[in-house]
């Protein structure tokens, strides 16, 4: 087992609350997590038939054979499960960390979960390996962009021989369309593997449905509702622009980003790391794998940092914003290995407008360089961090 950065803040939370909820991607490793840091409790799996038929229509018999402390797997598969934990916890309430709960759906967890468990249940959100957790793997794994870009960061890999294609093949068919037919209702496969193949022709780009629409053949509100289900799946994040008030008009509109590159490199046919280094999406598949990074290292502290971009409509734009309690610190990224003055040129601009900005930063594919007469520090993509 690979040990996960997100361990002690679970450890943590189980000793503040009644309840700790984990959520995340399908094979992010939310079980293993939970059993590692949790060995004495009970384990119960709401995938299996049977153990669901009975949560589902007798949950006081489900209580009786599955006492606390417990980890209840797949939550979302019954979420009224929730109503009935509340008055067991309230039963116990000076009592922490009674249900451990997993689940892959973030919404309907989330809303079930805070109607039944407001004030009793903490949350995090586990996201596949960091660069650092990938590192501790059995085999050490190949470090060059184009290679993670391709192979990911998906526990189950990091720990197998298994060739990506037929890793993210199966995921696509197994835990994609299953999980997204569970959530919305998809007439036409076809046209939503079309939708899912362009997003992944679109990574780092503005999310633009209506010029989406023609091609999927469907209406831009159909694609609105996808999306909705694809990121309470886990598969896709928007980053929020950063909206503030400095003269300028701020472009409003989210870019769109997968959770894992890996998948993302896989829909668009993408099978070798040469392949990678020659795409034209190359740069925007990069910068994918960095905002992922960002936004893992940000869920395993449960800091409550904030990830944004920043764009405004004549063209300045920086692709991270990461507000921390000290301030906003801007990002760029770029996929070259040399340090040049274009590399700086986005950062440039935006601190010409927020020059009280912290630490501004370029992460590329180079070696770490202290920060020079502009204030702006260089750092290797796999040693950077938004804490550093």
């Amino acid at each position: 087992m690979i040990p996960r950065e997100m361990s002690k803040i679970a450890k943590q939370r189980a000793r503040e609350f009644p309840v700790l909820t984990i959520v995340g991607p399908r094979q992010s490793g939310k079980t293993t997590l939970a059993k590692a840091c949790f060995p004495s409790y009970g384990y119960v799996n709401l995938e299996d038939p049977e153990t669901r038929e009975m949560a589902e229509n007798d949950y006081r018999r489900f209580f009786a054979v599955y006492k606390p402390p417990l980890i209840i797997d797949e939550i979302q598969r019954v979420p009224n499960l929730a109503s009935a934990i509340q008055p067991m916890v309230d039963e116990r309430r000076a009592v922490p960390g009674q249900y451990i709960l997993t689940g892959s759906h973030q919404p309907m967890l989330k809303q079930t979960v805070t109607q039944s468990l407001a004030g009793r249940s903490a949350f995090l959100e586990l996201l596949p390996l960091t660069f650092s957790e990938l590192a501790q793997g059995p085999d050490k794994p190949k470090t060059d962009p184009d290679s993670l870009i391709l192979r990911g960061t998906m526990p189950e890999l990091a720990t197998s021989g298994m060739e990506a294609s037929t890793y993210y093949r199966n995921y696509l068919n197994s835990y994609v369309e299953r999980d997204v037919r569970l959530l919305a209702n998809i007439r036409s496969t076809s046209a939503f593997n079309r939708f899912i193949t362009l997003l992944a022709g679109r990574v780092g780009q503005l999310l633009n449905l209506n010029s989406m629409s023609g091609e999927v053949g469907v209406s831009h509100t159909t694609l609105g509702e996808w999306i909705d289900v694809l990121e309470a799946s886990f598969i896709v994040f928007r980053l929020q622009p950063y909206h503030s008030n400095i003269g300028k008009r701020l472009v409003k509109t989210p870019k769109i980003y997968f959770t894992e590159t890996g998948l993302a490199s896989y829909l668009l046919g993408l099978r070798t790391a040469g392949q990678v280094a020659r795409d034209p999406l190359r740069g925007n598949l990069f910068e994918n794998l960095v905002v992922s990074e960002l936004m893992k290292r940000i869920r395993n502290a449960d800091s409550g940092d904030e990830l944004f971009f920043f764009r405004t409509s004549d063209g300045i734009e920086v692709d991270a914003l990461l507000r921390t309690g000290d301030g906003f610190r801007p990002i760029e990224i770029k996929s070259a290995m040399t340090q040049t003055a274009s590399l700086e040129a986005g950062l440039k601009q935006y601190l010409a407008l927020q020059p009280e900005s912290i630490a501004p930063t370029v992460v590329y594919a180079g070696r770490d360089l202290p920060a020079g007469k502009s204030g702006i520090e260089y750092r290797n993509f796999l040693s950077h961090s938004p804490s550093s």
